[in-house]
């Protein structure tokens, strides 16, 4: 029983249009989800990520209106790290978003920037069997588009007091700063960095929490050993798409892992996903008073088809 790499990580923004205009528009994601957050079904929550909602490309947001801009610190993620193919995919990036006012750097040959939010993000050439998970857009070439999650780096005061949990019941491998996590299909990276003096504060621009990717029928054996581990999972929480535990890993940062199906597909076409919003069944009775709370946005995706 292997966990198959990052399945999602999810975030929070202010402002849910211009959240869509930059990561649809700008970035070249699909939003593949058009829905509402289940434990708070009075805001959105949006899904990106490759034509096909895969997990491995699957970047989330709740959206809280007007919310300040947060910032990471100890038990936070601080930045998302994406695979490209190509050197020249890192220059078109760098170009592409110079054009779209946003600053970027290049590090190491890696590409670095930043959200509206302020939310980090790295571009970096990787080496992998692993399959691209891409999306289309107009704008951008296929072999020029993000291929899925690589890595999320986080801020941990003590990496070592996590050891334990992610070795020992998720079967993470090396350690105890840079881990890896390989499935049978995915894998991707878990990094500690030192922590900031700074405290963090959650707000838009900020990470909610990373889900790794697992069977279907595993989560009660995930469950067990994160307890032995000393960790308190939740029980198994029906997203509709995907099933979930939760859990806080002993460097502070909220761990979930979701299942690989039954997907996005399960209540929409393939070609309409994203399009309208979606409601889990149980939410249906109360679509007019949610829809009523939720502030109209336009996908930019249409606009520029």
């Amino acid at each position: 029983m292997q966990l198959e790499g990052i399945h999602h990580i999810t975030a929070i923004t202010g402002d849910a249009q211009r959240n869509l205009d930059f990561y649809a528009g700008t970035l070249g994601l699909r939003l593949v989800k058009k829905t509402v957050n289940q434990d708070d079904p009075s805001v959105y929550h949006l899904f990106y990520a490759d034509e096909e909602g895969t997990p491995g490309a699957d970047l989330t947001f709740f959206e809280y209106p007007g919310a300040a801009p947060g910032h990471a610190g100890a038990g936070m993620v601080h930045r998302i790290v994406w695979r490209v193919a190509s050197g020249e995919a890192v220059g078109f990036w760098e170009e592409r978003l110079s054009g779209h006012g946003v600053a970027a750097e290049r590090r190491d040959g890696a590409l670095h920037f930043s959200d509206p939010e302020g939310l980090d993000h790295e571009l970096r050439v990787v080496s992998t069997d692993d399959a691209p998970l891409t999306a289309e857009h107009p704008e951008v070439p296929a072999e020029m588009a993000l291929q899925g999650f690589d890595e999320a780096r986080a801020y941990a005061a003590d990496p070592g007091a996590s050891h334990r949990l992610l070795a020992d019941a998720l079967g993470f491998a090396h350690g105890p700063q840079e881990w890896e996590v390989r499935g049978e299909n995915r894998g991707g990276r878990w990094v500690y960095d030192s922590t900031p003096e700074q405290p963090g504060r959650a707000g838009g621009g900020t990470v909610h929490h990373i889900a790794w990717a697992s069977g279907m029928d595993d989560h009660e054996e995930w469950r067990r050993r994160v307890r032995e581990a000393g960790g308190r999972p939740t029980e198994v929480i029906d997203r509709f798409w995907f099933r979930s535990i939760y859990f806080r890993e002993p460097s502070g940062v909220l761990f979930e892992i979701a299942t690989l199906g039954p997907g996005f597909t399960a209540d929409e076409p393939l070609e309409q996903l994203g399009e309208k919003l979606v409601l889990p069944p149980r939410f249906e009775p109360d679509r007019e008073r949610i829809e009523a709370q939720l502030t109209p946005i336009r996908n930019p995706r249409g606009a520029i088809r």
